[in-house]
């Protein structure tokens, strides 16, 4: 819980923990400077220096012991991440060297930042919105090409300006019905009802869209779940050797090697994609089998797509396919056929014909999965992308709001019934971007970031 006066200079290491060849101490606060100049240095005092400017020098201890060979960067209000003065100070990356500096910058006044202080402070003091603030935690976790762009892109404000944008015509809109609540005695219109529809469902119509994105925005940021799944021996575990360009999974002749369900991760055009090989799925006497079929069964249903693996030489196991759609839908499912290097049975329907042995097919079933989670989308790096829960429900929450109000305008209720639900909607978005939010809410997205961040 962020508590802590937020008048107070803080500090805190800002590079991850270990051995490197640069740590960064980070400072932030009305006395930064004074801190820093009492234990640094150099040929010119830091609260003299100008902004953006770096300076070479040695910090000391209060026994005026040398720790360290610095470069000290200064950030003057209002043009530093934070908003304030704000120092980082760039060290040998040694754990201990850093813990010495911040024992010694803690005898001056300073304490010692809470996890995500600094991206907090930026935000109340107006350098960010809360949905870009957010959009930090999601650039750090970035593991690739896509989770980074799609997090860049809410980091760049984005989502922000098209929420403002929809709250800011909700404001103007209400505005206008709260008004005629000034003049009913007059009978006064200051717009009227269609037209009052016609506003409100276009607002709806532009939530819809950013709902419709979540779906692509979650795999984005989160990656994709994959089950390989197929009877004993159709080459599920060469599959996933071949896409793993390893031998993590045993191959053999013999059915059911695979035990249990082997987890691992690749990047497939810059999207991660979780991929579970499964043990064969089929009835069996085995204490120890039937657990991994258990477990091949869960990995089914938590699976956002179950590449369903059959070869030539054996019937596609119609059984099988009807446990699957039990498991989970139809159209998670890409129906594959492995081996065809053995022989050609045009006979046998499938939506990919692949060969792990000489790799023929593979990217026609990288084309295959990227239909199946993203379909016909054809979002760009400058779309309105939802990945976050918290904004999900946001949306949703407003465009309830929204539908309430057309309700109230067509039954004819009052101007007081109408402007409570544009204002709840206007709220909800609001939520999104900080404009309107509580401390729990605060604490609860700062609480999850690092301490220096």
């Amino acid at each position: 819980m962020i508590l802590l006066n937020q008048d107070d200079t803080i500090v805190a290491v800002a590079t991850p923990a270990g051995v490197g060849a640069i740590s960064i101490v980070r400072i932030s606060g009305k006395k930064s400077f004074i801190a820093i100049d009492a234990i640094f240095l150099g040929k010119i005092k830091i609260d003299e220096a100008k902004s953006h400017t770096i300076h070479y020098g040695k910090i000391i201890d209060e026994n005026k012991n040398l720790i360290d060979d610095v470069l000290v960067s200064v950030f003057r209000n209002p043009h530093s991440y934070t908003g304030e003065d704000s120092v980082e100070i760039s060290t040998h990356g040694n754990q201990f060297i850093t813990k010495k500096i911040i024992e010694a910058l803690l005898q001056h006044d300073i304490r010692i930042a809470e996890p995500g202080e600094f991206t907090k402070r930026a935000f109340l003091n107006g350098k960010l919105d809360l949905a870009q603030a957010e959009a930090v935690v999601e650039v750090i976790n970035a593991r690739t090409d896509a989770s980074l762009r799609g997090a860049r892109n809410q980091l760049d404000g984005i989502l922000s300006k098209k929420i403002h944008e929809l709250r800011t015509q909700l404001i103007n809109t209400s505005s206008l019905v709260e008004l005629e609540l000034d003049f009913t005695e007059e009978d006064v219109e200051f717009v009227a009802k269609d037209k009052l529809l016609l506003m409100i469902e276009f607002v709806i119509a532009e939530i819809e869209k950013l709902l419709d994105t979540y779906s692509f925005g979650r795999v984005i940021r989160d990656g994709v779940n994959v089950a390989l799944v197929g009877i004993p021996n159709v080459g599920k575990s060469s599959l996933l050797n071949y896409l793993l360009k390893e031998a993590r999974a045993i191959v053999s002749e013999i059915p059911g090697t695979t035990r249990d369900v082997i987890r691992e991760e690749v990047s497939i055009n810059g999207v991660l994609f979780r991929l579970f090989d499964t043990a064969g799925i089929r009835p069996t006497m085995n204490e120890i089998e039937r657990e991994g079929v258990s477990r091949s069964r869960e990995a089914v249903k938590n699976a956002d797509v179950v590449l369903f693996v059959n070869d030539v030489q054996q019937k596609i196991s119609i059984e099988l396919r009807e446990e699957l759609l039990q498991l989970t839908a139809a159209e998670k499912i890409i129906t594959i056929l492995n081996k065809v290097d053995l022989e050609i049975l045009a006979e046998k329907e499938a939506d990919v014909y692949i060969s792990t042995l000489t790799g023929y097919g593979i990217n026609n079933l990288f084309v295959k999965l990227q239909e199946k989670i993203f379909g016909g989308n054809a979002y760009t790096e400058h779309s309105a992308i939802v990945s976050n829960v918290r904004h999900y429900e946001n949306l949703k929450k407003a465009k309830t709001s929204l539908l309430n109000a057309i309700n109230a305008i067509k039954h004819n209720l009052s101007g007081e019934y109408i402007s409570v639900d544009l204002r709840n909607a206007e709220n909800s978005l609001g939520e999104i971007i900080g404009e309107i939010t509580s401390d729990d809410i605060l604490n609860n997205i700062f609480s999850r970031f690092c301490i220096g961040k």
